[in-house]
This record gives C-alpha cells, structure tokens and sequence, in this order.
C-alpha cells in the first residue's frame, strides 16, 4: 500500500515543481486548440461551403465550432493546414477528370 502512496506523493512533488518552473525531467505535452470558427471566418465562407469545400460534415463542423466536440488529430492537422495554407488544401482537393484506362 505504501508504494501506491509513494507513487502518488512523487507525481505531487513533480506537479508542484512544474509549476514553479522547476525541471522535472517530465515530458509535458500541451493540448493545442484549433479555433475552428476563426479560420472559417477568415476564409470568408459559411458553415456550409466549409464543410463542402473541405469535406466535413456540417454537423460535425458546428460541433467543433460550439466546442461540444474537439477535432481528433488528423482533422486537427488538416485544420492547421487550412488555417495556413488554405489554397493549397483546395488545389489537392480538387477532383481530376482524368480518363481511366478501359481494361
């Protein structure tokens, strides 16, 4: 018993010395937070020409927006992007009408 108590007593003192900005030999990851609603609106479109121009879903868009869901980590790369390089995402996005081959 006393070593789950040791072990909760060390994450104490290394949560106390972190925030003091003391060096806890912890790797300390930050949640980043995509403001869904900012690059939409910088853009200029609406939730509806977002989610179509990107290929979310309106729902789900709205969700992010709201802050009733986060985008999971490939949306959330992809959101980076956008939030970048906008015409880039567009430009790959854009659908080819390249013949195939008939077999």
């Amino acid at each position: 018993m006393s070593s789950a108590f040791d072990e909760i007593e060390e994450a104490l003192q290394e949560a106390i010395a972190h925030t003091r900005g003391e060096p806890t030999g912890v790797t300390v990851r930050q949640a980043v937070r995509v403001d869904v609603a900012s690059i939409r609106a910088r853009l200029g479109m609406s939730q509806a020409q977002f989610a179509e121009a990107f290929g979310f879903s309106r729902g789900t868009l709205q969700g992010w927006e709201q802050h009733r869901r986060e985008p999971d980590g490939a949306a959330k790369v992809l959101l980076r992007v956008i939030e970048r390089e906008p015409e880039a995402v567009l430009r790959a996005l854009r659908i080819s009408t390249v013949a195939t081959p008939a077999l």
